[in-house]
């Protein structure tokens, strides 16, 4: 079977008062998904699965409709800052020199409350489970660039659990046998933005490869 892991577009800056942030897309987000769901219209895709976060699920929005498809919502590849009070974007983040680039770029996890091994272990249990239910099938899953990391680090057999920026609309290919045996058939794929005019260099630089 084939998976599609699709990071998701651009988001809203959050700063929540009450609860976690929880953004959705930004004008030029929502410009991005559209783009993605043109790219990838023509594709044979059986079904489209989608983080819970507002981000995930709106980039998920457009494919669905244009492939005439429900989405399905896995509670297993929410973002690591699912339960944040603030979302900013990373290359804001980067730019600006905010403690959270510098702890995410170091690998310093513990400094703000992430456990990596347990992430890493929820990610790749939800996207291996996907991959059994559905043999012989294509996916697509719309999710975040620390849950792709994750799994691709997993397939790679990578020690650092965040090696590259998964770009906005990103698609990176894995395809599974079924002995399970995991291939990555293509990384962070961003064609449809560049052909749409959407793609920005200003976000290529990863902030996990120092």
């Amino acid at each position: 079977m084939d998976l599609l892991l699709i990071r998701h577009a651009l988001p809203h800056r959050v700063i929540s008062d009450d609860g976690p942030a929880d953004p959705g897309l930004d004008d030029l987000g929502r410009r991005q998904a559209e783009a993605m769901a043109a790219w990838l219209g023509d594709e044979a895709i059986d079904s489209i699965v989608s983080s819970p976060l507002r981000r995930a699920l709106e980039t998920a929005a457009p494919l669905a409709e244009r492939l005439g498809l429900t989405v399905e919502i896995d509670d297993g590849i929410a973002e690591w800052d699912r339960h944040s009070a603030e979302y900013i974007p990373v290359e804001e983040l980067r730019a600006s020199g905010h403690p959270l680039w510098e702890a995410m770029a170091k690998g310093d996890w513990t400094s703000i409350g992430i456990d990596p091994e347990e992430f890493g272990r929820r990610v790749i249990a939800s996207i291996d489970a996907l991959a059994t239910a559905n043999p012989d099938r294509r996916l697509a899953v719309v999710c975040h660039g620390g849950v792709i990391n994750a799994y691709a680090s997993a397939v790679l057999e990578l020690p650092r659990l965040l090696f590259f920026e998964p770009g906005y609309t990103s698609i990176t290919r894995v395809t599974v046998g079924a002995s399970g045996r995991r291939l990555i058939r293509s990384l962070n794929e961003t064609a449809h933005l560049r052909l749409a005019g959407l793609d920005d260099p200003a976000l290529a630089h990863s902030p996990y490869a120092r």
